[in-house]
């Protein structure tokens, strides 16, 4: 196994890295550094450039308008966007929905949604977890009802991440409850314009409104916007999991945030030297540094076997690349000390040019700490990851 670069793959870096150069608005790409707060016109905005050179969709197939690249080639473009600050181009359309319509949607479905996701058209999210159902997704009770040539939806969907800005979700549904839990789920496409739908914001710690519940209350949805077969939605939801822990680990991020400790950790003294010399606090970074390329290493690893669908060694990439992300904020708010406690929402959200204590590095730490502990659970937590590992790996 080679896990070295080939001529062609540095000589698609160096494409990729020109185009991020002089494409890339540097107004975003100081947001991004900077830990700002990214509103929906910054996602849209870096979605459409990306898009206008046709690389939007770097996984899709050429045939549905993607870039067609291979594994590697996809590493390489999230590692050099993670590298820039590009805003992310958020998976729930293009690397979650979409590849389950490509694997199991008809015809009509395709030609109507793809080019909408991939144009950013519609904006998607994803209606998976309930109250009482988070890792136990399929314990699901939002219910579907046919009701001639429309299904009658009711329920609730929470931790919807950036619902309030949604076109559409992709929800899974509940349409037999008669048979194990499993086999009675559904996968169903719908409209957040739809009458009988409420979006209920779920503000963080932080202040920051980026998850939501979302009510169904007889909410009619054709039955032409169900996906593959009534009753399969199971076996679709599992093979979008599968898509969504892949890219979980972000190598590239994490190494782009570990540069940005260095730095505050340089920048900042302690005893008269900058932290990054005393040897305990070096030392905790030095260990982050190789469980961070032992992750990079993994990764490649997953990816030099392309011709394999995601399997359960994408959970050890979310297991520990939730836990390195976590790590580095910790270390983030341990450089800084009581320097990062102050909270300043206007700068965060732009309104202000500089923070009022002083320190615009410091001034979102906290929340950025705070908000990085939702990894360890989000995209199924980690002690199911665990679970998964040990069955399908380990065989135990």
């Amino acid at each position: 196994m080679d896990l070295n670069y080939t001529a062609e793959d540095l000589a698609f870096r160096d494409t990729v890295r020109a185009f991020l150069a002089a494409n890339l608005p540097s107004d975003l790409q100081q947001k991004v550094r900077q830990h700002l707060r990214l509103q929906k016109d910054d996602y849209v905005r870096w979605h459409r450039i990306a898009a206008k050179q046709g690389w939007a969709a770097p996984a899709w197939p050429v045939e549905f308008g993607g870039a067609g690249w291979n594994a590697t080639q996809r590493h390489i473009w999230e590692e050099e966007c993670a590298r820039a600050g590009t805003p992310p181009i958020l998976p729930f359309g293009i690397n979650m929905v979409a590849p389950v319509i490509m694997a199991f949607g008809n015809a009509e479905q395709k030609a109507y949604y793809l080019p909408r996701i991939l144009s950013c058209e519609d904006w998607w999210c994803q209606g998976y977890s309930e109250p009482g159902s988070g890792s136990d997704l399929a314990s699901l009770k939002t219910t579907a009802e046919r009701a001639g040539d429309h299904y009658i939806v009711n329920g609730q969907k929470t931790w919807t991440t950036l619902g309030q800005h949604a076109d559409m979700i992709f929800c899974l549904v509940r349409t037999d409850a008669n048979v194990r839990k499993q086999e009675g789920i559904s996968f169903l496409l719908i409209d957040m314009k739809t009458p009988g739908i409420t979006v209920r914001p779920i503000i963080m710690l932080d202040e920051d409104h980026e998850v939501n519940e979302v009510f169904f209350d007889n909410v009619k949805v054709p039955v032409a916007n169900l996906i593959g077969k009534e009753n399969k939605g199971w076996t679709y939801a599992k093979y979008l999991l599968g898509h969504e822990r892949t890219g979980i680990a972000a190598v590239g991020r994490s190494k782009r945030e570990l540069l940005f400790l260095k730095k505050v950790a340089t920048e900042h003294l302690k005893h008269g030297k900058p932290l990054l010399q005393d040897p305990l606090f070096a030392a905790k970074v030095a260990n982050l540094e190789i469980e961070l390329m032992a992750l990079e290493t993994t990764v490649l690893r997953v990816i030099s076997q392309e011709a394999h669908a995601p399997g359960p060694e994408a959970s050890m990439l979310k297991v520990r690349g939730s836990e390195i992300q976590q790590l580095l904020t910790e270390l983030m708010v341990e450089a800084l000390g009581p320097d990062a406690l102050p909270f300043d929402t206007d700068y965060l959200e732009g309104k202000a040019e500089h923070c009022l204590t002083g320190d615009d590095a410091a001034a979102p730490l906290a929340g950025y700490y705070f908000n990085f502990r939702k990894t360890s659970i989000y995209g199924g937590s980690n002690e199911i990851q665990k679970n998964i590992i040990t069955q399908m790996i380990l065989g135990l």
